[in-house]
């Protein structure tokens, strides 16, 4: 059975999640942690659960949710993986830092990259890529059929939705990519956005004042 675990690390307060089951095995996804003390709460949870990092994923490249992909590599030696159209952001976020105050070195390169449909394996445990574009190029949600749960970035958030002002963004395309990847899950279906809290698709779907099915 999957364990979740969630940090909010940096100014931005992102929700870093560390997913891990009774092999001890876990992914990290947006290793976000910045400052010394985020690294340390990281490493310190994982050391004493005894867990072992096989990858981290981004569910997409935006600055705020990058920021500790080269510390959880130089740490764990866990590669990364994206959706190839977020690569851009990758290779644009020493210098899309400094606007946020972030001092970022050049970031480690995806080892490979999941598309819409792929399955992510940890321990005995697997993750359905659903691809959501809008928010950002490169979006992905990760969905927990047998768990009822979907790690959805910056795409949905309890009564909002990701920005759509920023490049690449566009809210018609995130629009649909909530309406045809997010709310044909069941109602029960537990969200965890990128930042701030969980919620579910029934709620969302009901009362969602941007993209809820009543609007």
């Amino acid at each position: 059975m999957i364990q979740i675990k969630k940090f909010a690390f940096n100014a931005f307060q992102v929700n870093t999640v560390i997913l891990y089951d009774e092999t001890k095995e876990c992914i990290i996804i947006d290793a976000a942690c910045y400052e010394d003390s985020e690294r340390k709460e990281l490493v310190e949870f994982i050391k004493n659960n005894e867990l072992k990092p096989i990858k981290q994923i981004n569910t997409h490249c935006h600055v705020d949710h990058i920021l500790g992909n080269n510390f959880v590599k130089e740490y764990f030696g866990t590669d990364l993986e994206i959706h190839k159209e977020g690569e851009a952001f990758l290779k644009n976020a020493p210098q899309h830092g400094i606007s946020f105050g972030f001092s970022i070195e050049p970031l480690i390169e995806p080892s490979g990259f999941i598309n819409d449909g792929d399955i992510v394996q940890f321990g005995n445990s697997s993750l359905e890529i659903l691809y959501t574009p809008g928010h950002a190029n490169g979006s992905i949600c990760l969905f927990s059929e047998d768990q009822k749960f979907v790690i959805v970035g910056d795409v949905l958030f309890y009564g909002s939705i990701g920005r759509t002002d920023l490049p690449t963004g566009n809210f018609d395309l995130l629009k649909q990519s909530i309406h045809e990847k997010l709310f044909v899950l069941d109602e029960d279906v537990k969200v965890i956005p990128g930042h701030g809290p969980d919620t579910s698709i029934g709620f969302e779907k009901n009362n969602n004042p941007f993209v809820g099915l009543g609007n």
